[in-house]
């Protein structure tokens, strides 16, 4: 009996794209960052005459792309609760589900097959994406903080004054450019993890892989009610 598939509408348009503005963005800021911490170019110049500006550009092309990403990133917490995400919404109810825990890890330890899901994620993929969410708002907090002691006028004078807080609570400017550095970490070592796991989950779970981030669809089993 040949077995039929049913398309399942997973993502939307805008969350496809956010994801992928958000993934050139981390990639874009993490190069420009590592030239920033350590400005290993520098303009053909010898005469020690200021030409060039080098850093100065690279330092102006990682705030705008810092700025963008702060700004996908809020419109896409505001995507949650529309009704295009209600299936992403609908994960929570198997993230308190220890069932569906249980099974998830039991697929990815291929001891069984992938459970059934109410929602676009399962629990451990929900928690990585909440995990990646709290990395953006800190890196961007915290970069904030770095920002508004560079630009004293305009927007930085602005926020300056909400920055200060959070500054103090991390000890000062110093420990705010270290928790940059190591959040920065944190995304290289998230970046090939996720990129592994949401390949092989293509291979294992065909239905559902790589592909889905890009059509927005899934698949699923077509089962007689």
């Amino acid at each position: 009996m040949e077995t039929k598939y049913k398309a399942v509408y997973e993502f939307s348009k805008l969350t496809r794209i956010f994801h992928w503005i958000r993934a050139l963005a981390i990639f874009a800021l993490i190069a420009t960052g590592f030239y920033l911490a350590y400005p290993f170019l520098a303009p053909n110049n010898f005469t020690g005459e200021p030409t060039g500006f080098l850093y100065a550009s690279v330092r102006s092309w990682h705030l705008i792309i810092g700025f963008i990403l702060i700004a996908v990133t809020i419109f896409r917490l505001y995507l949650l609760f529309t009704r295009e995400c209600a299936m992403e919404r609908r994960s929570v109810l198997d993230f308190f589900n220890p069932f569906v825990w249980f099974g998830v890890l039991k697929s990815y330890l291929l001891f069984g097959g992938h459970p059934h899901l109410k929602g676009a994620y399962n629990p451990l993929q929900l928690a990585t994406y909440l995990g990646v969410m709290f990395l953006i708002i800190a890196i961007s907090l915290s970069g904030l903080v770095l920002y508004a002691h560079v630009y004293h006028e305009g927007l930085g004078g602005f926020i300056a004054p909400l920055m200060k807080p959070l500054e103090v609570l991390c000890g000062g400017i110093a420990n705010v450019r270290l928790i940059h550095h190591i959040l920065t970490w944190a995304f290289i070592i998230f970046i090939p993890i996720h990129i592994y796991m949401a390949s092989w989950n293509s291979v294992k779970f065909p239905g559902a892989g790589v592909d889905t981030i890009f059509s927005g669809v899934k698949f699923e089993k077509d089962e007689p009610i």
